[in-house]
């Protein structure tokens, strides 16, 4: 019986420090999240291993008071997230492939494309500036004839063309005639 009640007690706490810790999926994780939710993870079992119900709780605390810490000193010095996160690295620029960048994190092309696919994007030629994210997510900008027509974009060309066609005193489309070509009512006179 103790068992279930440690194995329960442990799982609440371990959803109480997750939700201190943040709401992000585990794609959206960067290294050092990712590392310390494993840690809890693992730490979380160790109870039922041992019985050091209480110290698994301080250690679980200790790991979600460090992943807090990292997150404030990475939003308060640009170093710092540069060090713990990393940055983005550009692997397509003009629609031009940086085969050394994709090498480096041993990142296909394959792979790339596969991303890019789900983005809904079929051509590499099609986008201006291709990064992948220190989270793992493709960040893109597409060039300028290859991206989708925005509201305001279709507003501007709407206000640009006649709006009230049926208002209008003259047809829609005039009668070319030809001036070599004797008019209809001329012909019928003859």
């Amino acid at each position: 019986m103790d068992l279930i009640w440690e194995s329960t007690l442990m799982v609440l706490t371990g959803i109480l420090l997750l939700r201190i810790a943040g709401r992000k999926s585990i794609s959206q994780m960067t290294l050092a999240q990712t590392v310390v939710m494993i840690s809890i993870g693992s730490i979380i079992i160790q109870p039922i291993i041992e019985s050091s119900l209480f110290r698994t709780m301080v250690a679980a605390s200790v790991f979600i008071a460090a992943l807090i810490i990292m997150e404030y000193v990475q939003v308060k010095w640009n170093f710092a997230e540069k060090f713990i996160t990393g940055k983005s690295k550009v692997v397509i620029e003009n629609g031009i492939l940086n085969i050394p960048e994709l090498k480096k994190m041993r990142f296909s092309v394959d792979q790339l494309e596969m991303r890019l696919r789900q983005q809904g994007i079929s051509d590499i030629a099609d986008v201006k500036v291709a990064t992948i994210e220190p989270n793992g997510q493709i960040g893109y900008e597409l060039k300028e004839d290859a991206k989708p027509l925005t509201v305001r974009q279709f507003k501007q060309l709407l206000a640009q063309t006649p709006q009230d066609v049926e208002d209008s005193p003259s047809p829609l489309f005039k009668e070319v005639i030809n001036p070599t070509e004797p008019s209809s009512s001329q012909k019928t006179l003859k």
